[in-house]
């Protein structure tokens, strides 16, 4: 197995979200993957310019010259695709959004019916194996990852690959708290990395384990407590 994980959070391997994917990484790695870790702040990428050259003029290719000349060669060797983000407005980061529309060069213009649905085919009949989402959300409750979940399997249906699973990790500001005191939630790496390990030995993530990433760190009302004293007193700063 060969897979590219993109961490389109903006602090990259010092955020929340990453605190998740690397025991996840792990995970696949103790099973033979070959994972590359791709950081998309790292990156010069130029929003999509809605010009159809790479469908009309240059097929398959792209007019602007930036990093994705870098990065669409991994695309398409890889077998499984790993989209990191943290929760924005409900979605993913602005990043990895530009990041995806720029992938259109990787599919043909014209248009196919697939399972009764008008798609896009893949060019060179080349599609992505798996898809896989790991996301923090700083809200207490696990429904706030709906929109991005119901839109990463969106991709997966017009990508025609498969959505594997998704690690979400809601009040994920706590974990570096309880870290901080003492109080690591290591059963929760743990299940992060078994997931890694599932994903490469079955193809997919058993709901148990990805119930065990996201489980409950700490009472709402204790949570919010500590999240608005952080702030305050954050707030209250001189200078």
């Amino acid at each position: 197995m060969k897979a590219i994980a993109i961490n389109a959070s903006p602090r990259m391997n010092n955020g929340n979200t990453a605190l998740i994917l690397n025991p996840f990484i792990e995970g696949m790695r103790g099973e033979g993957a070959e994972v590359e870790l791709i950081y998309a702040r790292t990156l010069t990428i130029n929003p999509c310019l809605g010009c159809f050259y790479c469908w009309l003029k240059k097929p398959g290719e792209c007019c602007q010259r930036d990093d994705m000349d870098i990065l669409f060669p991994k695309l398409r060797a890889a077998n499984v695709l790993v989209l990191a983000t943290p929760l924005y407005v409900d979605g993913m980061s602005g990043t990895l959004k530009n990041l995806l529309d720029r992938m259109i060069p990787s599919v043909e213009p014209t248009i196919e019916l697939r399972d009764g649905h008008c798609r896009h085919p893949s060019r060179g009949g080349k599609t992505l194996d798996k898809i896989v989402l790991v996301s923090n959300c700083g809200f207490w409750e696990i429904d706030n990852f709906g929109p991005l979940v119901e839109h990463v399997k969106a991709m997966c249906r017009n990508m025609n690959a498969g959505f594997a699973g998704a690690l979400l990790r809601p009040h994920g500001e706590a974990l570096k708290g309880l870290i901080a005191h003492g109080m690591s939630p290591d059963d929760v790496f743990a299940a992060a990395r078994e997931a890694g390990r599932q994903l490469v030995r079955e193809g997919r993530i058993a709901p148990e384990t990805l119930r065990a990433v996201s489980r409950e760190l700490m009472p709402l009302k204790s949570y919010m407590k500590r999240a608005n004293s952080y702030f305050r007193t954050q707030l209250n700063q001189p200078g």
